[in-house]
């Protein structure tokens, strides 16, 4: 329940019982409407059910975690290289990106994170960042701090062990971004960014038909490929072209989802989307 106060802050009461949180009041252009607390959880709580087989009392504990929102413009940083972070996020709303930047300024995009993910985990254990979490979008961002993820842990070891296989998936996708950037030609690297985003975003009930959302500029796209904006820009026309993809405004419409799929020689095992695998 959302309660306003007289110093123009609210704070949301996640459940009966429920720890309060306090949450940032929109005040600027670039920040939005508050979003309920149970829509703050919902897709990591859908990811967990799909990929981890999450049980309902232990997602009832992950439910009533205090969270504090805040909302941050596109482009923004959220944790820095070399800070010390005291919280975890958990992104409701929008898509952040992990990267590094070189001494020359170019920057690696490292991965791209989306609604249910927590992408800073890690910072829970290694105390000093040593890449950029930012976003790529406007997005709602919820920070548990660190102490109540380790009681949480301590608490139920149930939910400590799903924490733990998220790290490992992404240490998984970490493996296959590298051999994506190193060994694949630039079509390809691109049709294995777009599968694997689409893959992730079926899971969380975010794709419509054959569209998805990559919102990614060309220099961004380049970053993550590890070629110049000029070359992704001749990727992209390339896929187009040859009637496999559509990239417009951050958006990606499969025109031909076999072609997709051998251009990018997908394997989705490494994403370990069911408790089997």
């Amino acid at each position: 329940m959302l309660e306003p106060q007289a110093d123009g802050r609210f704070f949301i009461r996640a459940a009966a019982q429920a720890p309060i949180f306090w949450a940032q009041s929109p005040v600027t252009e670039t920040e939005r409407p508050p979003v309920a607390t149970d829509a703050i959880r919902a897709a990591l709580i859908k990811r967990l059910r799909t990929s981890s087989g999450i049980s309902d009392e232990d997602a009832g504990e992950i439910e009533a975690l205090p969270i504090a929102v805040r909302h941050f413009p596109a482009e923004k940083p959220v944790v820095r290289d070399g800070e010390r972070a005291t919280d975890c996020c958990l992104i409701a709303e929008g898509f952040c990106a992990r990267s590094k930047t070189i001494p020359n300024g170019k920057r690696q995009i490292l991965s791209i994170h989306i609604p249910g993910e927590i992408p800073d985990l890690m910072s829970l254990f290694l105390h000093v960042m040593d890449h950029d979490l930012s976003t790529l979008t406007p997005a709602t961002l919820g920070f548990i701090s660190h102490d109540t993820l380790r009681s949480l842990h301590r608490r139920n070891p149930n939910v400590a062990e799903m924490f733990w296989r998220d790290t490992l998936v992404d240490a998984a996708m970490f493996r296959e971004w590298i051999v994506n950037v190193g060994q694949r030609p630039a079509p390809a690297r691109l049709a294995h960014v777009m599968v694997e985003l689409r893959e992730r975003l079926k899971l969380i009930g975010q794709i419509d038909g054959t569209s998805f959302d990559m919102p990614l500029t060309q220099e961004q796209i380049g970053e993550a490929l590890g070629i110049t904006a000029v070359h992704a820009n001749r990727v992209i026309k390339q896929l187009r072209l040859e009637g496999i993809v559509e990239l417009q405004r951050g958006r990606v419409t499969v025109l031909d989802d076999r072609k997709l799929l051998e251009l990018a020689d997908f394997d989705g095992r490494y994403l370990h989307q069911s408790p089997v695998l």
